[in-house]
């Protein structure tokens, strides 16, 4: 069976090539294209037909949203109705991260209740069932990493992060940098570093990877290759760890577009605004414009609670200079695991944010313009249907009536638009 980008390779458009073209208004041959040269992915898997979405140049910006049990907290309604709320709310894909109770059971729950593509980190299950079984993440099996994937694709996971890129030299650029100001903070990573630094072999990710590539290949997911050496820390941005990590990714990319698989490169968690084009401007050279999946970013380290809007601060400039795919960020990040609201909060910031930024990226201001006219006539109907937020909206409106319906509270009888508007009868563009 050939995958999606062997057969745009072959000049075939495939069904989801054609969903993915209806719904960002470009031709099917825009797509086949996009995907033909390692630009665009469509995650999907043969045992799974999730929505058709479409990730890379020339279209529009994605959001991802992630959710999972912990150690601490495992309830799975709750993130039952996390992952229907991240549909709800307008998340494009959504990343099952459970590192607490039946993980199988609850990632093939999750797959059932929502339409989204889904992904997740292999090594997570790996890495946490081996400690079950044996104590120590550093007892893990080579093999056991693999089945665990495997496992995971077959129940049709669409995507997966996959730490291939932390490898020996990655560790010591780590090392000769004199490690970080703010740690290790990939779970993924570290669980790696701590395997291969206590067996003082090669992660079996990358020295292995035509095994990777084998696997997806065999399920037409996409790979993408995760940033395990991502900085926690603004003053941990672009070191040579991180960089060190992106070429050997880049490098990777290459050799799964080679073998047919479709590839996203990941990108850095906290980044300084003004380093963020240049994260962009490197991965897209380093990788030839593979998509670029940006880990927020999280642009200040003290706004604990409120880095949903840090992060939205990032991700619309990382939309803007080229960024193509965003990981939504929530209120209790660096705090707690997320609740349902939280997920709500986190998807609909990262919703603006790519919005703002593809304005910049693709000028598309057609819907800004059309929400300037409805302001302008007062027709509150229209600005609600326009809102990403349409619902917080119109309940705030609502829930503060004014005694002109036509007004708001903010100014009532005193209203710009009504007094000016009256003067300008017939000449509004």
């Amino acid at each position: 069976m050939s995958t999606q980008l062997e057969l745009a390779r072959r000049g075939e458009i495939t069904s989801l090539m054609q969903e993915v073209a209806q719904d960002e208004g470009v031709s099917p041959e825009f797509v086949m294209a996009g995907i033909a040269q390692g630009k665009i992915v469509i995650p999907n898997n043969i045992n799974r037909r999730a929505k058709a979405v479409g990730i890379g140049k020339g279209l529009k910006t994605k959001v991802n949203a992630s959710i999972g049990t912990s150690s601490d907290i495992v309830n799975l309604e709750m993130e039952l109705e996390k992952a229907r709320v991240a549909e709800q709310y307008g998340a494009d894909t959504l990343m099952e991260l459970s590192t607490g109770g039946d993980l199988d059971m609850i990632r093939q729950r999750v797959l059932k209740e929502i339409n989204l593509p889904v992904g997740n980190v292999p090594l997570y299950q790996a890495a946490i069932y081996s400690i079950r079984e044996y104590g120590s993440v550093v007892k893990m099996k080579e093999d056991f990493i693999f089945e665990v994937m495997e496992k995971q694709l077959q129940d049709g996971l669409s995507f997966m992060a996959v730490h291939c890129g932390i490898n020996t030299i990655t560790l010591e650029r780590l090392r000769k940098q004199g490690y970080r100001h703010g740690g290790m903070v990939s779970r993924g990573g570290a669980f790696m570093t701590a395997w291969m630094t206590h067996n003082e072999k090669e992660n079996p990710l990358y020295s292995r990877f035509d095994r990777v590539v084998e696997l997806f290949k065999k399920y037409d997911a996409v790979l993408s290759l995760g940033n395990g050496m991502r900085a926690g820390a603004i003053h941990d941005s672009t070191d040579r760890a991180q960089i060190q990590e992106l070429i050997i990714n880049s490098e990777l990319a290459k050799q799964a577009q080679d073998e047919g698989v479709q590839v996203i490169v990941e990108g850095p968690g906290h980044i300084p605004i003004d380093e963020i084009e240049a994260n962009v401007i490197l991965q897209k050279r380093l990788s030839n414009e593979a998509p670029f999946y940006m880990l927020g970013p999280i642009t200040t380290d003290v706004a604990p609670g409120y880095d949903h809007i840090t992060a939205a601060i990032g991700a619309a400039l990382s939309s803007a200079y080229g960024a193509d795919f965003i990981c939504y960020v929530t209120p209790p990040e660096h705090l707690a695991l997320p609740y349902p609201e939280d997920v709500k909060e986190g998807v609909t910031s990262a919703r603006i944010a790519a919005h703002i930024g593809d304005m910049v990226k693709y000028k598309h201001r057609d819907r800004d313009l059309a929400m300037g006219h409805a302001r302008r006539e007062l027709d509150w109907e229209k600005q609600f249907a326009l809102a990403i937020t349409s619902e917080k909206a119109r309940a705030i409106h609502e829930e503060r009536k004014p005694a002109d319906p036509g007004t708001c509270t903010m100014c009532g009888e005193y209203c710009a638009l009504k007094i000016v508007n009256e003067l300008f009868p017939g000449c509004n563009k």
